[in-house]
């Protein structure tokens, strides 16, 4: 069976890339084909966005670069279509790459179709390129003593509010949001993260809605217009509709419905991974994040090399272990949680959680490499008993 066998990976985000590299060591002497699907050669590090936004220079990774020595075959190009009957893929229109077996790594972007004026007059973190343009604002808006609204409380907002407002203090940088910032965290960390926000000076404006974006405001669900020289949307995400369109079983989401190997419940010799995958486990359902897609591709890399071996494979399991966010370069607090992501009472802050949120930025570039040349794990927790049986 492992003759021939060809692999697809589509994207080539934290966990198609990890899933692509790890199944290209765990298969090395099979034979199996491994080909990774992407539109960019750049591979993005999500977990630094922020840091383009607030105009500092990053590293530049190239695929190729990553995935030199491994064998795995790179193409530059976006899917566009999926035939899983026919297990073909469409890349640019044009090309079609055949597949024994399909990885769905195709992770999820900025939702800016729900709030009118979002998708033409606010900015995103989805590339170095629009994050890029973001930061080249700033300086002029700086100069004028301006503001700039980031909308989305979550840990994304408020790392770009922190980063914002640390690298440019003549900024007026407002953080809308529904809920409370650092709301999921246990109360120490939570009093930890606002009085970092108080300190480089952003205005919370929690509780609110916003209603509609517009060039130089952002207007209220209670009819407020809060002044915005520059917005950055940070708020929900959306994923591509390909495996909807492609009849593949999905979510009201659009994410895959997966079995407890996670495998497409539709489409078995279809897995997904990370933000693509409706993961659901006895404590509840995986929202995505880098810390829970990586264990996803680490799974679904050793699962396929069993499978192509003729060897049974064991459910999924997985537990969230923090909740780690930097508070601009010279802060930040981790939250220190259960499996099911709720907060356990310990956690760090000030400069031992920045050295911490580092090696967390910068581990999965390091977990590529080493990967080459062995089986390294990216899962901290299992979830314990409660993950010892499969979901139903």
């Amino acid at each position: 069976m492992s003759h021939h066998h060809h692999v697809v990976v589509l994207g080539a985000g934290y966990t198609g890339m990890f899933a692509a590299v790890r199944l290209a060591h765990r298969t090395r002497r099979t034979g199996v084909k491994i080909t990774l699907v992407n539109p960019s050669g750049r591979f993005v590090e999500r977990l630094r966005m922020h840091q383009i936004a607030a105009g500092q220079e990053l590293a530049v990774h190239r695929i190729p670069d990553l995935l030199a020595g491994t064998g795995v075959t790179f193409v530059q190009g976006a899917a566009t279509a999926l035939d899983p009957e026919a297990r073909t893929v469409t890349v640019d229109g044009t090309t079609s790459l055949g597949y024994d077996t399909l990885v769905y790594a195709l992770g999820s972007s900025t939702d800016t179709a729900t709030v009118p004026g979002a998708d033409v007059h606010a900015y995103t973190l989805d590339s170095p390129e629009i994050a890029g343009r973001f930061a080249a604002r700033l300086p002029e808006i700086e100069r004028t003593g301006g503001t700039v609204t980031v909308c989305g409380g979550g840990l994304t907002g408020i790392e770009a509010a922190t980063e914002i407002a640390e690298s440019h203090p003549g900024l007026r940088v407002t953080l809308l949001t529904t809920d409370e910032p650092g709301a999921m965290m246990g109360a120490k960390a939570r009093g930890h993260l606002h009085r970092a926000l108080d300190r480089l000076g952003v205005t919370v404006r929690a509780g609110v809605r916003v209603a509609k974006v517009l060039p130089r405001s952002v207007e209220l669900a209670d009819g407020r217009v809060i002044p915005s020289d520059a917005c950055l949307w940070t708020a929900g995400v959306t994923v591509p509709p390909l495996a909807a369109d492609a009849g593949i079983a999905t979510d009201g989401r659009g994410l895959i419905l997966v079995d407890a190997t996670l495998r497409s419940v539709s489409h078995p010799t279809i897995h997904a991974i990370g933000d693509a995958a409706a993961v659901r486990l006895a404590w509840g359902r995986i929202h995505g994040t880098c810390q829970s897609g990586l264990p996803t591709a680490q799974y679904t890399a050793d699962t396929i090399a069993r499978l192509v071996r003729g060897k049974d494979v064991k459910p999924f399991r997985f537990g969230y272990f923090h909740q780690p966010v930097s508070l601009g370069r010279r802060d930040a607090v981790i939250q220190f949680t259960k499996a099911d992501d709720t907060p356990r009472r310990s956690y760090l802050s000030g400069r031992a959680a920045v050295a911490y949120k580092e090696m967390v930025s910068g581990s999965p570039l390091m977990t590529y490499r080493f990967s080459k040349r062995m089986n390294v794990t990216t899962i901290v927790s299992k979830g314990g008993r409660a993950t010892r049986r499969p979901v139903a």
